[in-house]
């Protein structure tokens, strides 16, 4: 199988989408597709985009990116052309949701759908995006979803269900050489009785920022020892309304004088995150739109065998176990959040569970098992 993976980020750019989309060519490389990335501008690739180097051919994602995807395209003549689609990743322009239907003649499309939800830019702008994206789903050869919910959404306004094929965690368990957690958390000056909660992920409105400072201030005036790691990039490349959230909690952080508490890792190596990771305690993902398997903060910290409070889904989701495999408290609670918490750092039998129970879920989105998902699509076009 010969295919090309189209995407507007990727490594060493910060993103979700780009992560993904080198984790599924390496996957695919493995299973013996011969996999080319094509995607925009960017920094220049590092040891951290391999084994598969990204072709910079497309100069914008406007207009311009037909001319170019044309030309990058007749060279390759890929058997299957795979967009890994994302609003924000795009610059919320709509060529890239149009240019299925102008290629479906000549091209095998298959979009991938990272999340159906796009960002906020004016009133009544949603309606306009999802036109967008239900076009580029009706043209495509096929479209893949990888989650229930937006499964659900899209499957009745297509003529095709879209294939449901999860994303796996893009951050392995794999710290530094020589990694030991007990001196990681000397280093960085946590106390023996300290409980340390991490955050992953880019902060952005639906992922509860204010919530976890709120719930963390509740602990500290209980009296608990407890900090907050925010563990990577506080925002991506390709969405700026998370810059002015970002701004919103940096202030309730500083209005509620918890500074001291809190830790901001920046940017980090994949080892170096597994490593804070390996380090917290717990792991706290407060989304107000409810815990999804399309988040891939979620699917690291399962990965990394955390015990994971999150948000109950919009949705029921099978494989979520309350109390088995996370904990799940209402969406935009900050009392509930912060008093389950508080019960957990009290038993560290229900921390064991949970994170025995995260490594269980995790098994089960596997790279290799995607890319054989993702391979079966593909071979049911060619």
């Amino acid at each position: 199988m010969n295919v090309c993976l189209v995407t507007a980020e990727y490594p060493p750019q910060a993103g979700g989408v780009g992560d993904y989309t080198r984790e599924l060519a390496r996957a695919l490389q493995r299973r013996g597709a011969a996999v080319e990335v094509l995607t925009g501008s960017g920094p220049a690739p590092d040891d951290a985009a391999g084994p598969v180097m990204p072709l910079r051919r497309v100069r914008g994602w406007d207009w311009r990116a037909w001319a170019d995807l044309g030309r990058a395209l007749g060279e390759l003549q890929p058997q299957v052309v795979h967009i890994q689609y994302q609003a924000a990743a795009y610059g919320m322009h709509p060529a890239i949701n149009l240019w299925p239907r102008w290629a479906g003649r000549r091209r095998r499309v298959v979009v991938t759908f990272h999340d159906l939800r796009v960002p906020y830019l004016f009133p009544k702008a949603g309606p306009l995006r999802f036109r967008a994206v239900l076009a580029m789903a009706r043209s495509a050869a096929r479209a893949i979803v990888t989650n229930e919910e937006d499964q659900a959404v899209l499957a009745p306004l297509v003529a095709r269900p879209p294939a449901l094929i999860p994303i796996g965690s893009n951050i392995h368990p794999a710290p530094p050489a020589g990694y030991d957690r007990t001196a990681w958390r000397a280093r960085l000056g946590v106390a023996e009785h300290e409980t340390v909660l991490a955050y992953f992920g880019f902060l952005s409105d639906s992922k509860g920022g204010e919530e976890l400072v709120r719930a963390l201030a509740t602990l500290r005036r209980r009296g608990l020892p407890v900090s907050l790691w925010l563990v990577g990039a506080q925002v991506g490349a390709s969405d700026p309304t998370q810059t002015a959230y970002l701004v919103r909690v940096q202030h309730l952080i500083a209005e509620l004088e918890l500074e001291p508490h809190v830790r901001w890792t920046g940017f980090l190596a994949p080892a170096e995150v597994s490593a804070n990771l390996l380090a917290a305690d717990l792991c706290v993902l407060p989304y107000r739109d409810g815990v999804s398997f399309r988040r891939g903060s979620l699917m690291a910290a399962l990965a990394h065998g955390l015990p994971v409070v999150s948000t109950t889904p919009r949705r029921p989701l099978a494989e979520v176990a309350d109390g088995g495999n996370m904990a799940l408290v209402p969406p935009g609670d900050a009392e509930a959040l912060a008093a389950h918490l508080e019960a957990l750092i009290a038993d560290p039998a229900a921390r064991r569970r949970l994170s025995e129970g995260a490594r269980r879920l995790a098994a089960a989105f596997d790279w290799d098992a995607i890319a054989a998902r993702t391979l079966e699509v593909y071979d049911a076009l060619v």
